[in-house]
């Protein structure tokens, strides 16, 4: 949140998992719901093991992470989201499930610069100031650590690619996350478009990522 302290939520939360609250919305609606991940995949490595059919109801899974030709953001092997729990996403991206990736190769090229936020505050948005204070931080912390006077669109952009898909153009491919070693979360793509078995999981369909 940027250092903005907020007040807490009114609402409670509820008594499910979210794996539980996944698989139950998707039973409740095959092949109608859309999920965007925009953090490790933990989540949702447990609910394809807690419930088989997972993949085959799921409209399609967005996902943030992965670098996919460029240098990963925690190490030059991998990206936080993915290196947050790679064996749960190896699961994911071998289960079968319509899968569309969102690398930093591409999030990257997605900025808003300092006359972008400057912009953004002085516009009347109902929520311009509070965006601008909480990207304050963000900005800060880039400008420190590789010297961009801005902020990269992450999550904005992995956002779009689901609501928007006609915005980008695709590659196809099978991915394999490596789980351990001084690789542990690379991303590997295959466009070979071979098919890998895994213990337990099914033969992974084709996946698709933005060139």
């Amino acid at each position: 949140m940027g250092n903005i302290y907020l007040p807490p939520p009114k609402e409670n939360k509820i008594g499910k998992s979210a794996s539980e609250f996944l698989v139950d919305k998707v039973s409740e609606y095959p092949g109608e719901v859309s999920i965007l991940a925009l953090g490790p995949l933990t989540n949702l490595a447990l609910a394809i093991k807690r419930d088989s059919s997972f993949a085959s109801k799921v409209k399609k899974v967005v996902i943030l992470g992965g670098a996919f030709f460029a240098l990963g953001n925690v190490n030059p092997a991998a990206e936080a989201n993915i290196y947050g729990d790679p064996e749960a996403a190896d699961i994911v991206f071998t289960s079968g499930a319509n899968i569309v990736v969102v690398g930093i190769n591409i999030t990257t090229q997605v900025k808003l610069t300092d006359a972008d936020l400057s912009q953004l505050r002085d516009s009347r948005g109902r929520y311009a100031k509070l965006l601008s204070n909480m990207c304050k931080f963000y900005r800060d912390w880039h400008v420190k650590s590789d010297g961009l006077h801005g902020i990269f669109l992450h999550d904005p952009a992995s956002f779009v690619a689901l609501i928007k898909p006609d915005l980008f153009t695709y590659k196809k491919g099978v991915v394999r996350v490596e789980t351990q070693g001084i690789c542990l979360g690379h991303t590997l793509m295959d466009q070979g478009l071979k098919r890998y078995i895994q213990a337990n999981i099914s033969l992974s369909k084709v996946l698709n990522f933005f060139c």
